[in-house]
């Protein structure tokens, strides 16, 4: 999903994050890339949604289980 393409995503669902005009802003003028306030946004959207619906919170990645023969 592009940064473009989140903002659409996100619009129904009354999200408090960044102002957008605020994260444009940043990209514009070079204090952060276009990824990293995406990878932020995201972040910040799981964290909300996940609190409005009184979800239980999960690891982005399954755990690994290191398996050794011996």
């Amino acid at each position: 999903m592009s940064y473009l393409e989140f903002w659409t995503a996100i619009a129904p669902f009354n999200l408090v994050l960044q102002d957008r005009a605020h994260c444009d802003a940043q990209i514009r003028s070079g204090e952060v890339d276009e990824d990293t306030v995406l990878a932020v946004l995201k972040h910040m959207t799981r964290v909300e949604l996940r609190e409005r619906h009184g979800l239980k919170w999960r690891p982005v990645t399954p755990w690994l289980k290191v398996v050794s023969n011996h």
